[in-house]
């Protein structure tokens, strides 16, 4: 061996190792990364994971309910073999279909032993943390495999998608809103065939990963590929020489990666617009951003517990936006700083587009409406875009205002220039500890009543539904849990999900359609005054107590349960027998007379 080829060797073997270490610090970074996030994920959701027999998230109305009861009839299905994409168990005999009603098979149908053996809270608690968790990472791996930016800065990038204020936000009710690890993943794709030429691997995970989202969550879906398709016009735009090779990639692989899509969501989807209780469209109203909830801090975090700012957002559930305006400043200044890169240019205009988008379609401000149209209305009545709450495309501002941080991060490091970074991580510090989120506030659910918890029931319903007074409604669902105590061994009338307003109408409406008797029960609870009951209304709830098919009518305990009591003593024609906690009016007889 020469001395050339013996020092080549050296080398060869010196690089190698050099590589290996590169890589263990890269894989340690990665793991430091995924255990910074969980460990985030669990202190927010710490209170739903302290008590996981009882707790329940206070800010989540009635939506944890109903999502527990999709996780459990999915389960169900499973272990039963039925259909999934149905179920009578809720609305009962009119059923609900489960597709429409974002139920997130793609989550809900894998986690389904877990749903089985501990119940469909511990599977709520895994979606919220794996989602909250999951999808910080996957933008941190995002801005550090694509991107190329440092580990710390993707950390950064990372953890503000995945952590944002409408994302801790929707943790409170909404999952299908907080599982969104894949949508980086779709953008990686994406950009990869786009410039680097597409392969038929990178065509074939795309269509499979679409087609999961799909399961997961088609409104962020659909929210995400309008603000991807604004960025990369502006990002094109900018950089015109890369548009015609891009164009050229993108047409060789997109079209077969959504065709491998449709196959597989093909008959879901058919199932969703045309299968039983499907509908068209959600009419919601005016759901537009306040301007104010832009630039606020908000409510569950740092900032907006040291300096709360006026209530303008919708709910709890729906604060979407309110990046702060320490944040935004930093976004324009980094703009500014880094005009001159198409990708900065294409991100910062994505914040703006979706940001006015998600304003509605009437300028609000401190919630006084000044009259002034915005871009929405050109969109508000376009089929499938018009069910979307406009509010919630303030979400796909985060990864865009996130990549300017990134990259304005990476070039403040990376000047060489003392002032610049120290500036540059107070600058950091004055944007984002503001908008660190606090723990989400748990409380104990009220406990199921003996009558549903054991097996009285059993001795009152045969074949047919479970009446609750009032009938579970998007104002109160808690039905929908004593049926999950009970295993889904009975169905139950009326309940909280989405369907059509009428056989005929595909306009949807949150709940069942409400029969005479269910509209009397349900003023009797607001008004606690007994009205007088006539034959009609009489004749009226037998009717509906035989469309119900109802074997049982149960009252348990609550508001205005004794003015509730006499008038179902009334329309019955029995005075109702006390039992497990509840009152109880076998109707069995009554409904199956001539």
């Amino acid at each position: 061996m020469t001395t050339t080829d013996q020092t080549v060797l050296e080398h060869s073997g010196t690089t190698q190792e050099q590589k290996t270490g590169a890589r263990r610090r890269l894989d340690r970074a990665d793991l430091a990364a995924a255990v910074a996030f969980t460990v985030g994920a669990l202190f927010v959701l710490q209170g739903q994971w302290r008590n996981l027999s009882s707790g329940y998230l206070y800010n989540s109305g009635q939506d944890q309910a109903m999502w527990e009861w999709f996780f459990a009839v999915a389960a169900h299905a499973v272990a039963h073999l039925d259909n999934p994409m149905s179920s009578d168990l809720q609305n009962y005999p009119l059923g609900v279909n489960l597709m429409a009603n974002t139920a997130m098979f793609g989550l809900s149908i894998p986690l389904a032993p877990v749903t089985l053996l501990f119940g469909p809270t511990v599977t709520w608690a895994i979606a919220l943390t794996a989602g909250l968790g999951g999808t910080a990472y996957a933008w941190y791996w995002l801005f550090s495999r694509r991107v190329g930016a440092s580990k710390g800065a993707s950390a950064l990038g990372g953890a503000l998608c995945g952590f944002a204020p409408g994302m801790v936000s929707h943790a409170n009710g909404h999952p299908n809103f907080v599982v969104l690890f894949l949508l980086p993943v779709i953008a990686s794709l994406v950009i990869g065939i786009a410039q680097d030429g597409p392969t038929r691997r990178s065509t074939i995970t795309l269509g499979l990963v679409v087609a999961l989202q799909i399961m997961l969550g088609e409104e962020p879906l659909l929210i995400f590929a309008i603000a991807f398709g604004v960025f990369a016009f502006a990002y094109y735009l900018g950089s015109p020489r890369s548009f015609v090779p891009a164009v050229k990639n993108a047409s060789k692989s997109l079209p077969s990666a959504a065709i491998l899509t449709l196959l597989l969501v093909a008959i879901p989807l058919y199932w969703q617009f045309f299968g039983p209780q499907s509908y068209s469209f959600l009419e919601h109203g005016n759901m537009g951003n306040d301007v104010k909830a832009l630039f606020q801090f908000p409510a569950q975090s740092i900032g907006g517990t040291a300096t709360p700012g006026q209530d303008v957002s919708i709910n709890a559930t729906e604060e979407n936006a309110y990046f702060g305006w320490p944040l935004l400043v930093l976004g324009l200044i980094a703009t500014l700083w880094m005009w001159r890169e198409a990708r900065v240019r294409a991100a910062a205009v994505t914040v703006v587009v979706v940001s006015v988008l998600s304003l509605g379609s009437e300028l609000y401000i401190g919630k006084r409406n000044t009259g002034i149209e915005l871009p929405w209305t050109w969109l508000a009545d376009v089929h499938l875009v018009e069910s979307v709450l406009e509010t919630r495309f303030a979400l796909a501002a985060v990864p865009a205002l996130a990549l300017l941080i990134v990259v304005a991060t990476d070039k403040a490091f990376g000047r060489g220039l003392r002032p610049v970074p120290a500036l540059w991580s107070i600058a950091l510090a004055l944007a984002l500890i503001p908008l660190v989120p606090t723990p989400l506030q748990a409380v104990d659910r009220s406990p199921t009543p003996q009558f549903f918890a054991g097996d009285e029931w059993k001795n009152y319903v045969s074949d047919g539904s479970v009446v609750t007074v009032p009938l579970p409604r998007p104002e109160d669902a808690r039905p929908l849990r004593w049926q999950i105590q009970a295993d889904m061994q009975f169905p139950l009338a009326a309940g909280y999900f989405v369907g059509p307003s009428d056989a005929a109408d595909k306009k949807a409406k949150y709940g069942a359609v409400d029969r005479p008797t269910a509209l009397l029960l349900g003023s009797v609870q607001n008004s606690g005054t007994v009205p007088d009951i006539t034959p009609d209304q009489r004749a009226q709830a037998v009717d509906d107590l035989r469309f119900w098919n109802a074997d049982v009518v149960v009252l348990p305990p609550g508001k205005n349960a004794t003015a509730l009591r006499g008038t179902v003593d009334q329309l019955l024609g029995s005075e109702g027998e006390f039992h497990g906690g509840v009152w109880v009016w076998d109707v069995r007889p009554l409904v199956n007379t001539p």
